[in-house]
């Protein structure tokens, strides 16, 4: 199977561990037959320093007709002080709101092998933390009208936060759909007792739970699930909500793990085109040094081959050689405990490699 995957190496780190997650994919492209052709675009901050801008026309076309996209991160203190609409951030709520990338899937999984690095009690995590997160990514109040006035001789600002039953009816459908293929146990978050944008989306899902009696569908609170996640994270199966509160949620939820560096992410719009990267950030203060954790794009890019190309036999295979290379030992600096053999970098990724 041929594949065109646009890489976005972008800022700090992200061009260290995205360069180990592409050789994983030519592992798995020689195992498997298939053929990847790469073509990378410069993202972010990079692009900035460049052209002038955190993504150019051309960047942004080629990520649209590529068949996934692969991004390592953006950012750094460096592009602090440039104007709003040239933030290096801009750039992936540009690339988001193009390809139509309106879902994004956040996994947490506690790896047995990391269980004391999470923060929580052993006897909170004992029974193995594996939720979802799936977050509206398009709409809500990132995606609203603001504005900053005088009003009575001080500054007003104003944040809109629209949805639209269509909006949460397709995410909803993402979510009910995941849920299904795994534990069938759905929460859908809101704050439907104050916002009318949560009294529609509870409507919205609870119209939806009845195509799906299969699935356990439960609403609740976005106070309340941020407490439970601490309390007992190991109830949740799928969590749905929209943007903000899941941006919010899911920093939260990786957080349980203890390895923000192993966790992968997915962005997905209604077709089969999809962007994937890490959750964490550009880390610019270890740059350079061969020393960040390739693991979360390296699942990242698992995550590709499962939900954009549909090669779940190839998916396995790096999920099981990463638990080969925990089981073995082998840790980054991030996580590293005593009686683990550190590595860097690009040795995490040749262990991977050899795994597979």
């Amino acid at each position: 199977m041929n594949k065109k995957i646009t890489v976005l190496p972008g800022d700090g780190i992200g061009p260290e561990i995205v360069a180990e997650a592409v050789k994983v994919l030519d592992k798995i492209a020689k195992k498997y037959g298939h053929s990847f052709e790469y073509t990378y675009v410069d993202i972010g901050g990079c692009s900035i320093d460049k052209y002038g801008v955190p993504i150019t026309d051309e960047g942004m076309a080629l990520c649209k007709s590529a068949d996934s996209v692969l991004l390592g991160a953006v950012g750094g203190p460096k592009w602090d002080s440039c104007p709003a609409n040239i933030r290096p951030e801009k750039a992936l709520l540009a690339v988001r709101k193009e390809l139509g990338l309106f879902a994004n899937l956040r996994p947490t999984k506690l790896f047995s092998q990391l269980a004391d690095a999470s923060p929580l009690k052993k006897e909170i995590v004992g029974g193995g933390i594996d939720l979802l997160i799936v977050r509206e990514l398009t709409g809500g109040v990132y995606f609203g009208e603001r504005k900053t006035e005088e009003v009575n001789g001080e500054l007003v600002a104003v944040d809109y936060m629209p949805y639209s039953e269509h909006e949460i009816e397709r995410i909803g459908r993402v979510a009910f759909e995941t849920a299904m293929k795994r534990g069938k146990r759905l929460a859908s978050v809101d704050k439907a007792n104050v916002l009318d944008t949560s009294r529609l989306w509870r409507k919205t899902m609870h119209r939806l739970s009845e195509e799906y009696p299969q699935v356990e569908y439960s609403d609740i609170l976005v106070d309340n699930t941020a407490m439970q996640l601490i309390k007992n994270p190991t109830q949740f199966d799928v969590l749905v909500t929209e943007n903000m509160f899941g941006d919010i949620l899911s920093d939260e939820a990786s957080m349980l793990t203890g390895s923000i560096g192993m966790m992968p992410s997915a962005s997905l719009s209604s077709g089969t085109l999809g962007m994937y990267e890490p959750i964490h950030g550009s880390a610019p203060d270890i740059a350079g040094m061969n020393i960040a954790n390739p693991l979360g794009t390296i699942l990242s890019a698992a995550m590709m081959l499962r939900y954009s190309f549909d090669m779940a036999k190839e998916a396995d295979d790096i999920e099981a050689a990463v638990n080969k290379v925990l089981d073995a030992g082998y840790r980054t600096c991030d996580i590293m405990k005593d009686g683990c053999t550190k590595v860097l970098c690009d040795q995490m990724g040749e262990l991977v490699i050899a795994n597979i």
